[in-house]
C-alpha cells in the first residue's frame, strides 16, 4: 500500500464514519414522529438496546453527554443530592459539570485507580445518608466503563452492587465504550449490566454510528428521562432516519470490534519492541481499542512543546512529498493516546508503526539521552 498522501487520524474513534450499509439503511429508514413514540425505527432500536442489556426500555438521545446527564437527573429528582462518582470519568471531568448546571445535582469525587475502579471502603466512607441535613444525601454511584480503553474488572461491579443494595442507592454505568468491554470480555453485554440500573452507551464511537447515544433502564426511569429529555430539547421528531444507523451500530458492528482491539495490541507491541527506553507502555493496560504511552521528557522539545506535544507534532508533520501524517492525542504534558477503529486497517498499523520508528529515530539523533 502507498502511503502518498495518507492520513491516518488516531485521536479518538469518534471519527468513525458511517458504513455504506448505514448509509443505505439511513436512507431507506421507515419514519414517525417519536416525540408521539410512533418512530418505528427508533422503537425497533430501543427495544434492540433494551434486549440486549437485559432490561425493559432504551431511549434514544442526542449525545452521551445527553445520555449521562439524564441518567442522573432520572435517578437524583432531589435538587441538593449528589452522585458519588470517580475523579477521572469523563462524567467528573468532561461534561461541564452538567449535573450541577441543569440539575442542582453535587458531584462527589472519589480518587480513581487505572482500571475505573475505586476503593469501596471510600464509596462507605463518604456516602451521604441524608440524615444529617448540614450534608448533600447521595442518590447515586456511577461508573464508567470502559475507562481510557481498561475494562472495569467484574469482580470491583459486583462487589459495588451488593454495596450499593446495603445502602440503598442505584448505580449507572457511563457505558460509552461498553459493548468494547464485553467484547474484550468475551461476554454479552447483559452479563455486565446487569450489575447496574441505568446505562448510557453511545452509538457514534467503535459502533460507527454517525449521531446518537440510547440510555437502557427499567419503564418509570426511562419514563422519567424521557420527560426530562424534552425539557433538555433532546425530543426529536423523525430520528428513524438516524436510529436506523443505531440498529446496524449494535448488531454489525458489534461484532468487528475484536479487530479494532487487535489492532490496538499489534501497535503497541510495535512500539515497546523497540523504544523500551524511550516510552513507556503497558502492554497488560492494552485491553481494548485504546492504546497509551508515556515519551521521554529528556527528549528535545521546540516553541514550548511539552513532550507529548512535540511527539504529536512530529508525527503529524509529513517530512516529504510520500510521507505518512499520524494525528495522535497528547495528555498531560507526557501521554499519548492512540484509539483503533473501523476505517483504520492493519495497513494503517504497520504505516503508523513506520512512521512512529522514523519520527523516534530522528528525535533521539538529536539528543543526547541514552
Amino acid at each position: 500500500m502507498s502511503s502518498t498522501g495518507r492520513l491516518i487520524d488516531l485521536r479518538s474513534d469518534t471519527l468513525t464514519a458511517p458504513t455504506d450499509a448505514m448509509r443505505k439503511a439511513m436512507a431507506e429508514a421507515e419514519v414517525g414522529d417519536d416525540v408521539y413514540g410512533e418512530d418505528p425505527t427508533v422503537n425497533k432500536m430501543q427495544s434492540l438496546a433494551a434486549d440486549l442489556c437485559g432490561m425493559e426500555d432504551a431511549l434514544f438521545v442526542s449525545t452521551g453527554t445527553m445520555g449521562n446527564l439524564l441518567c442522573v437527573l432520572g435517578h437524583c429528582f432531589e435538587r441538593g443530592s449528589e452522585v458519588m462518582l470517580g475523579n477521572s470519568s469523563h462524567l467528573y471531568r468532561r461534561e461541564q459539570g452538567g449535573p450541577a448546571q441543569w440539575g442542582g445535582v453535587n458531584m462527589n469525587p472519589l480518587p480513581n485507580r487505572k482500571d475505573g475502579t475505586f476503593s469501596l471502603d471510600d464509596v462507605r466512607s463518604k456516602f451521604h445518608n441524608g440524615k444529617d441535613f448540614h450534608e448533600t444525601k447521595t442518590s447515586l454511584i456511577a461508573i464508567e466503563n470502559t475507562m481510557n480503553g481498561r475494562i472495569v474488572p467484574m469482580n470491583f461491579i459486583k462487589e459495588l452492587r451488593q454495596l450499593a443494595n446495603e445502602l440503598n442507592v442505584p448505580i449507572h454505568m457511563d457505558g460509552a465504550r461498553l459493548f468494547n468491554a464485553a467484547v474484550g470480555l468475551n461476554v454479552p453485554v447483559s452479563s455486565i449490566t446487569q450489575y447496574v440500573d441505568s446505562v448510557s452507551i453511545c452509538l457514534s464511537k467503535s459502533l460507527g454510528a454517525p449521531v446518537g447515544s440510547v440510555i437502557v433502564g427499567s419503564k418509570p426511569f426511562i419514563a422519567r428521562t424521557r420527560r426530562i429529555r424534552k425539557a433538555l430539547g433532546g425530543a426529536m421528531r423523525q430520528s428513524g432516519v438516524i436510529a436506523a444507523a443505531g440498529i446496524l451500530a449494535l448488531t454489525d458492528m458489534v461484532k468487528r470490534l475484536h479487530i479494532d482491539h487487535e489492532n490496538a495490541k499489534t501497535f503497541a507491541k510495535g512500539i515497546i519492541q523497540y523504544y523500551p527506553n524511550y516510552v513507556n507502555l503497558n502492554m497488560d493496560e492494552t485491553e481494548t481499542n485504546m492504546v497509551w504511552f508515556d515519551v521521554n521528557t529528556k527528549l528535545p522539545t521546540h516553541d514550548g512543546r511539552n513532550s507529548a506535544q512535540e511527539f504529536c507534532y512530529r508525527m503529524a508533520n509529513r517530512y516529504n512529498d510520500d510521507d505518512v501524517v499520524v494525528k495522535m492525542f497528547g495528555f498531560f504534558g507526557v501521554s499519548i493516546r492512540c484509539v483503533f477503529y473501523n476505517g483504520v486497517s492493519q495497513a494503517d498499523v504497520k504505516l503508523a508503526l513506520e512512521k512512529f520508528h522514523s519520527v523516534m529515530k530522528a528525535w533521539i539523533s538529536e539528543s543526547n539521552v541514552s
